[in-house]
């Protein structure tokens, strides 16, 4: 064999290794992606009934889709891990984006968008209750799951809850005060590189 020829079939392997090793390698990315568990992180800081629908149901739904979940409560948050959250309220105060909808009543009643100025929310006694309790009954009246169920499926889901030690300690809390369900208490030096890690990282 001449030169010429080995010169040749070199060329063509290494051209063949050109076409199949980018192949090979995209089919096997894919297998890895495809056979990796999602990830999701979330930052729970508001404790108000409203605000805590979003990391439960997102929460919850991830894990229901085999996803791995972890959600860190910090702050406000805090009050999402309590052993009660039957007392969680609504403020409309200040929230524009809040029009009062009557649960009862004739369909024409409950489709009025009641927009009431924050200078009246105020000054009226027991408005913060009032929403309250017409949120709750509007949660009821359409089947909604309340806090301590959503919390519930995202335990039984492995949903990873873990509280702010930071935060416990600024607050004067004690462990005995939330649900034993709390899979760690760390700060936030542990919780980000969960959350660098993640698929997902949403901040609520």
């Amino acid at each position: 064999m001449g030169t010429d020829d080995k010169s040749l079939i070199d060329d063509l392997i290494k051209q063949r290794l050109d076409e199949i090793l980018p192949q090979k390698l995209e089919a096997l990315l894919a297998e890895r992606e495809a056979a990796k568990t999602p990830s999701m992180c979330i930052i729970a800081t508001k404790g108000t009934m409203d605000w805590a629908y979003p990391p439960f149901i997102l929460s919850s739904t991830a894990a229901a889709l085999g996803w791995d979940v972890s959600v860190f409560f910090t702050f406000y948050g805090l009050e999402l891990l309590k052993k009660d959250v039957s007392g969680l309220h609504v403020s409309p105060l200040g929230n524009p984006a809040m029009p009062m909808k009557m649960p009862f009543g004739p369909e024409w009643f409950k489709g009025i968008k009641w927009n009431v100025p924050n200078a009246v929310q105020s000054i009226v006694p027991g408005f913060e209750a009032f929403a309250t309790s017409m949120m709750k009954m509007t949660v009821q009246s359409k089947g909604v799951a309340s806090i301590a169920e959503l919390r519930e499926a995202c335990i039984e889901a492995d949903v990873k809850l873990i509280a702010c030690q930071m935060t416990v300690d600024l607050f004067g809390y004690d462990k005995s005060d939330f649900i034993p369900e709390v899979k760690d208490w760390v700060g936030a030096a542990t919780f980000l590189p969960m959350a660098q890690k993640a698929d997902v990282s949403l901040f609520i």
